[in-house]
């Protein structure tokens, strides 16, 4: 993961995490947090690979992938957490899973990007703050599997 020029980026807060991990924000609003970190840059909405998205995120993905909705990307997202950050999600924010009820694709979805989220805070050496902004509060979805309205299909 590459360093950023943290200024620019929506600040992560241990709040802003457990609403993503709670599902009380788009999908949207969740890759649009990566792919910053990522350096894809934001061209009247549309998310294009900039100078600083690494090559191999570029040549796979030209515009910023939808990290939620398609397998493909995910699984990238996946395998670029460096294995001694796998734990994060666990050590930093008590997070234990889902239950058996609650387990969706979107779900764990989510739970994989707060972990490169994290991941990527531990690079970067910066501590993960209690407070921040948050997304736009959006209620649980009554159906976990379609989502937020606006929210793309799993595939």
């Amino acid at each position: 993961m590459l360093p950023t020029h943290v200024t620019d980026l929506w600040p992560l807060s241990r709040a802003l995490l457990l609403q993503i991990l709670e599902d009380r924000c788009s999908d949207r609003f969740v890759c649009e947090r990566i792919w910053e970190r990522l350096g894809y840059v934001d061209s009247d909405g549309v998310w294009r690979a900039g100078s600083k998205t690494p090559s191999d995120w570029v040549e796979a993905f030209p515009e910023g992938p939808q990290l939620i909705a398609e397998r493909p990307a995910l699984v990238r997202l996946t395998r670029s957490i460096p294995k001694q950050h796998k734990q994060l999600l666990k050590q930093q924010l008590k997070f234990q899973g889902y239950r058996i009820g609650e387990l969706y694709p979107r779900r764990t979805r989510r739970a994989t990007a707060v972990s490169w989220l994290l991941a990527w805070l531990a690079q970067q050496e910066m501590p993960l703050p209690e407070q921040g902004p948050l997304a736009p509060e959006l209620p649980v979805p009554s159906d976990p599997v379609a989502g937020h309205p606006g929210d793309l299909p799993v595939a």
